[in-house]
């Protein structure tokens, strides 16, 4: 716990209320489910690529990864440079043509409603399969943020976990269930900007407390060599299972949509640039901030690892400098609660209530339901992170596993296969997220090919399952195809048809 906490809570109470009030703004500008869900295809390149990054990182880059490294050695960097890889083919390959097809394809607004107009699915079972599954996955990944919150909350201020709960989804609820997605994408962009400041902060500061680069390596070698080494305790299924979180980029819904909502296609290569330079820089970041917290805290070892970046604000800054920081961890877990929060809402409004009970439902409807279905996601979300065995990493993991291996591959070949069939897509979706479920309830755990991450083995399964179902399937009508030229189109040219 914080010695002197004054400065400490009222950067807090500030930075809380700034994010209250983006929320009632954006609630005045929120008309229709367009509005709510994607902010009606407005946003600027910067705060569509800062956005993207915050809802990807959350408290995971924080405390999560930077507890991986400190625990462990930079043999956890593994996952950094899978992620950063993930991310660059994301923004390289990916964002363009999604942006274009979810226009052409109907006017999609949400990852179940593309894949319906994509693939022009009559029998609504793509929209309702990828809706449940979003709900399964997502509910798990709001419970990390949560935890994350709880760990910041308990560190900084001494409450007990369940109030610590409470105090950070209350704000994050709010401001999700007033404004919808401009609300998050403008917190976001803050938010962003604030991660990215924190992350490059504490590294400089840590590096020029020890003398410089030099002596700080030689501060982690002399904990234990092990600590600098890539490969030390890693083998060849131990760096792919490590690398293999890149591959969930493709299938992550609160990321991608910051794709669709790009204003234009014009938009795309400046947001290009700014989303991938903030996430190689910001991981570079976290990396560097658990390697040097090994040899920082050698003679008073922390607790929990996943505290690492908590403890270098305390003793590196005055307490009004370390309240911005802290203030960026806060930021971290919100900005990625708020994203699933939406989309989950999104899967609750758009493909089930409108897609399956009520078809002429009209829009402020839909936003209602859409704003009770963050209600609900979230008072789930609460109940599983009450379990006081829960840790940021191990819930993310397998949150991100879900749903990577569920809509990673499918998004891939509905961009990029014009072969693909509703068959082959609903085959996909089903096998990759089924096999992580086996996998982490059954077969996980073992040596050797067992010990692989769950993501890398539903990714796997789930292309296989789509090419041979693709291929077992009529082909795509021509209409189908035509669309998908149109939106090819546009991606190359980066133009607005």
């Amino acid at each position: 716990m914080v010695e002197n906490l004054t400065p400490i809570v009222v950067t807090f109470v500030v930075y809380l209320i700034g994010m209250m009030v983006l929320g009632l703004i954006a609630y005045r500008l929120t008309d229709n489910l367009s509005d709510y869900v994607l902010g009606g295809r407005r946003l600027g390149a910067g705060v569509a690529a800062l956005s993207a990054g915050a809802s990807d990182m959350s408290s995971w880059l924080l405390l999560g990864l930077p507890g991986a490294l400190y625990a462990s050695g930079l043999v956890e960097a593994w996952i950094a440079i899978g992620l950063a890889i993930g991310a660059v083919i994301n923004w390289m390959f990916v964002a363009g043509r999604l942006r274009a097809y979810t226009e052409v394809a109907n006017d999609s607004i949400t990852l179940p409603d593309f894949f319906e107009n994509r693939f022009d699915d009559k029998s609504k079972s793509l929209r309702v399969v990828s809706a449940v599954l979003i709900l399964i996955f997502f509910t798990f990944y709001t419970s990390s943020g949560l935890v994350g919150g709880a760990i910041l909350f308990e560190s900084t201020f001494g409450m007990d976990q369940t109030t610590a709960l409470w105090v950070g989804a209350i704000v994050i609820i709010g401001y999700t269930f007033l404004g919808g997605f401009l609300a998050v994408s403008w917190t976001d962009f803050v938010q962003g900007i604030l991660m990215f400041l924190a992350l490059i902060v504490i590294p400089i500061v840590a590096i020029l407390d020890f003398g410089g680069w030099g002596p700080t390596m030689d501060a982690i070698r002399s904990v234990d060599p092990a600590n600098l080494s890539l490969f030390q305790g890693a083998g060849f299924i131990g760096v792919i299972s490590l690398m293999g979180w890149g591959l969930g980029y493709f299938g992550q819904p609160h990321i991608i949509v910051r794709f669709m909502s790009v204003k234009s296609m014009k938009e795309l290569p400046k947001a290009r640039a700014i989303g991938i330079s903030w996430v190689v820089l910001s991981m570079t970041g976290a990396v560097m901030t658990g390697l040097i917290g090994i040899a920082y805290f050698a003679d008073q070892p922390l607790d929990n690892p996943e505290t690492v970046f908590l403890a270098f604000t305390q003793v590196l800054f005055h307490p009004v400098v370390a309240g911005i920081l802290l203030a960026a961890v806060l930021a971290a877990i919100m900005s990625t609660i708020d994203s699933q929060l939406l989309v989950s809402s999104s899967a609750l409004a758009e493909d089930f209530y409108k897609g399956m009970i009520r078809k002429d439902a009209d829009q402020k409807e839909l936003v209602l339901v859409g704003r009770l279905g963050v209600l609900a996601v979230a008072i789930v979300a609460l109940i599983l992170a009450q379990d006081p065995d829960s840790t940021v990493l191990e819930l993310v993991s397998y949150a991100w596993a879900g749903l990577g291996a569920t809509f990673g591959p499918l998004v891939l070949f509905s961009l990029f296969w014009k072969r693909t069939t509703r068959n082959g897509a609903l085959a996909g979706m089903l096998s990759g997220g089924l096999t992580v479920l086996i996998w982490v309830a059954f077969l996980k755990g073992g040596e050797g090919f067992f010990s692989l991450y769950e993501l890398v083995v539903g990714f796997v399964v789930s292309c296989i399952f789509i090419v041979i179902f693709s291929l077992a399937s009529p082909e795509p009508s021509q209409e189908i195809q035509d669309t998908f030229e149109k939106a090819k189109r546009m991606d190359k040219g980066n133009i607005d048809e």
